[in-house]
């Protein structure tokens, strides 16, 4: 089993790259996908045209998901998320209504299908079943948008999605979860193949489409994890996507405290002010985050039920990044007054 299951992810990450080579040559031939560097939108930071539909690649890999009962359940539902964002990559024309509606009907598919719901917040704090339905679909959305927030330069994204991954597959291992150790694999081998293209020459851009989807599953093992097995603390969940999750949240707060829309894009996340003040290079402002978010992200997998130790690694998390950023942003002040 274990060695047909080896065919299984290499057969994932080589159909995922073929198809990945596949958009990059139709999206420059026939100029679909297209995400022009000629902007003044102040999240780019690539110099040439490049196509944003990755996603594709991974979706497809993802299909293998279906050979697996509880896979075959994710599929439906990784499909709206994928369509939230896809449409968006392909004309620019979905409306931000109608994106929210198909993510809100996949993460509520996905909870519904798999029976996952976080009810136990940890530290003697339960919720009632309707609220915790309601967490739980929110909280998937909630991280559909934080990963989209954080695709900002080549690899980052994805390695992110890559290191969570790879924390929830060996808590899954260590909970006897096979199947969904089976599952993550065929991700990990899926977003691996789009990781190796985009990174770090940017041959292909993730896209809302798989930045979307790359949130939605990642949120929705987590709250399966959590909502299945009292040895996994929900503070684990949180603690292994503090980094995109506090990225949104802090930007919610920083837009409103300004004055703006929490939906109008600027150039003041983290990763662009380690890029404009640290590395001033694509590639390597995804190394420098990756570098820095891993402790974060792996060290929880040693005591993934412990609710206080995790709850104590947000918060370390959480000091880092404010210390980091406040410091960045008083050297965007004065450069900006210079």
């Amino acid at each position: 089993m274990m060695f047909e299951s080896k065919w299984v992810y290499i057969g994932v990450f080589f159909l995922s790259l073929a198809i990945q080579f596949l958009v990059i040559r139709l999206s420059h031939r026939y100029h679909f996908f297209i995400d022009q560097h000629k902007t003044n939108e102040p999240q780019k930071f690539h110099t040439s045209a490049t196509p944003r539909a990755g996603g594709i690649g991974i979706f497809l890999g993802a299909v293998f998901l279906a050979a697996t009962p509880l896979g075959w359940k994710l599929i439906f539902s990784i499909l709206l998320a994928f369509l939230s964002g896809i449409f968006e990559d392909f004309h620019r024309s979905i409306k931000p209504k109608t994106r929210l509606m198909l993510q809100l009907v996949s993460a509520a598919a996905g909870i519904f299908l798999t029976h996952s719901i976080v009810s136990y917040l940890g530290m003697g704090i339960y919720l009632p079943y309707w609220l915790a339905v309601l967490f739980s679909i929110f909280s998937i959305v909630g991280l559909m948008n934080a990963v989209n927030i954080i695709d900002g330069f080549n690899g980052l994204a994805s390695g992110i999605t890559l290191l969570i991954l790879l924390s929830f597959g060996i808590t899954s291992r260590n909970v006897g979860e096979d199947e969904l150790w089976h599952i993550i694999m065929i991700v990990v081998a899926a977003v691996i193949s789009f990781f190796l293209v985009n990174f770090p020459k940017g041959k292909i851009f993730l896209g809302d489409g798989g930045a979307y989807m790359l949130g939605f599953i990642v949120a929705l093992i987590g709250i399966f994890l959590a909502g299945h097995y009292t040895a996994v603390s929900p503070w684990y969940i949180l603690a292994v996507l503090v980094y995109p999750v506090w990225e949104v949240l802090f930007s919610i707060y920083r837009k409103i405290r300004a004055g703006r829309s929490p939906l109008e894009p600027d150039g003041y996340h983290m990763h662009m002010l380690i890029y404009k003040h640290i590395t001033k290079n694509n590639p390597k402002t995804s190394l420098f985050i990756l570098l820095g978010c891993s402790p974060f992200i792996l060290l929880p997998t040693l005591y993934a039920h412990n609710s206080m130790a995790n709850f104590v690694t947000v918060l370390l998390f959480v000091m880092c990044y404010m210390l980091l950023y406040n410091a960045l942003h008083k050297k965007e002040t004065v450069t900006f007054t210079n």
